[in-house]
């Protein structure tokens, strides 16, 4: 997994609200288990006619969306089901923050499993930064030390995160790698620390 640390990057704005993972996903989709290829397959309904050609009026397929790795996105984004496929189709397609004022629970902790990061801001400050995102040219500073994320006009608003979470995204780590980078420590433990064994009488419980 990619750490992230401190990064700038172009926006991409699609300010609806309420978007749920079936929109970042569809269905039809979720019939994978690999992440490869998820990426051409994000926001498919939207991003795509009938005909399966690219609706030229949607925001992914202009090309000023080309490259930028920050998605600013409306209140209450990735409610609905909670599939994993989600985050793996946004960090397929580029995406490494999404911004929002709300982010539900359980695309944000997967967000946070699969090297996605949710910069959830108040209201004032995504106001802002959408009429700053407007501007040609607008770029946005993530930095996960600090948990802030400077705007286009050089404020700064700042985004919590869990303590956990932000260790493993510094050190692009998932919960599996934090564990197989700790194994010395956990051996060692175990040395000191021999498993007890309860002797049960036969016939007792």
């Amino acid at each position: 997994m990619e750490p992230i640390i401190r990064f700038t990057s172009s926006l991409v704005v699609l300010p609806a609200e309420n978007v749920d993972t079936d929109q970042i996903i569809p269905a039809r989709f979720l019939k994978v288990t690999d992440k490869a290829g998820l990426g051409e397959s994000l926001f498919a309904d939207w991003r795509y006619g009938p005909d399966g050609t690219p609706d030229p009026e949607f925001v992914l397929n202009r090309p000023e969306a080309r490259g930028a790795e920050v998605l600013v996105a409306g209140h209450n984004f990735g409610c609905g089901s909670s599939r994993e496929h989600a985050p793996w189709a946004l960090r397929g397609y580029g995406f490494r923050a999404v911004v929002s004022t709300y982010f539900a629970d359980i695309f944000r902790n997967n967000a946070l499993k699969n090297g996605l990061l949710p910069v959830r801001v108040d209201g004032e400050a995504h106001a802002r930064l959408l009429r700053l995102a407007a501007e040609p040219g607008a770029r946005v500073t993530v930095d996960l030390e600090s948990q802030t994320l400077t705007l286009p006009d050089g404020t700064e608003a700042r985004f919590p995160i869990e303590p956990f979470a932000k260790h493993c995204l510094l050190n692009g780590l998932d919960e599996l790698g934090f564990l197989l980078a700790e194994e010395e420590r956990i051996a060692e433990y175990e040395s000191t620390h021999p498993a007890r064994v309860r002797t049960v009488a036969p016939g007792a419980r």
